[in-house]
């Protein structure tokens, strides 16, 4: 399958359930506790990156947002002019270099096919972008995937942390307290922690 064009044709036709217009409420509720307006932020298959422009509208001056397709990039800098170029990052999550202080997952890790290679890799790309202590903070869909399982991918709890637990410490990873109501009971919010390196 050919991401970028899969992707797009989404955005193209207005096909994005998960679109929610504004930043998700457990998300902007962490955001607004962040004091250092300096960390190196990374939202990886942002989409339409509500979150990003509201950080970047707050003062934050190094958030980055990467996406397979251009469009949802295109969008932001629409709605957000003063968003800085370079930290559109058009590119694939599993392929991108750099380092970043925290990461902010939002419906990212459910939207590639979940199968075991994928999912690991997802855990070691994450560690690979984080320097010791650096965080991955986000929410993690909660129902059960089956054979016909189709977008957005869930899991549990304890699979989750199969492959997130090699590489980082949980600080928090419990059922979401102040989920949007459409996604009420179905979203898992996670604090985890760069283990350091030996």
């Amino acid at each position: 399958m050919d991401l970028e064009k899969y992707w797009s044709l989404r955005y193209k036709e207005n096909n994005t359930g998960w679109d929610i217009g504004y930043p998700s409420t457990p998300l902007k509720e962490y955001m607004d506790q962040l004091s250092h307006k300096t960390l190196r932020i990374l939202i990886p298959g942002a989409g339409n990156a509500y979150e990003a422009e509201y950080l970047h509208k707050q003062g934050f001056k190094d958030v980055s947002v990467l996406d397979v397709s251009t469009k949802p990039l295109e969008a932001l800098k629409k709605r957000c002019a003063t968003f800085p170029d370079n930290k559109l990052i058009h590119a694939d999550f599993f392929t991108h270099n750099g380092e970043y202080d925290l990461i902010i997952e939002q419906t990212f890790f459910c939207s590639f096919e979940p199968t075991k290679n994928n999912r690991t890799a997802y855990g070691r790309k994450m560690s690979e972008l984080l320097p010791s202590g650096g965080k991955l903070v986000g929410l993690w869909f909660k129902h059960p995937l089956t054979e016909d399982s189709m977008r957005p991918f869930g899991g549990s709890k304890e699979e989750y942390l199969s492959y997130l637990s090699p590489y980082f410490t949980t600080k928090v990873f419990e059922d979401c307290t102040n989920s949007i109501k459409p996604r009420k009971e179905k979203e898992l919010f996670g604090i985890f922690i760069k283990k350091n390196q030996t």
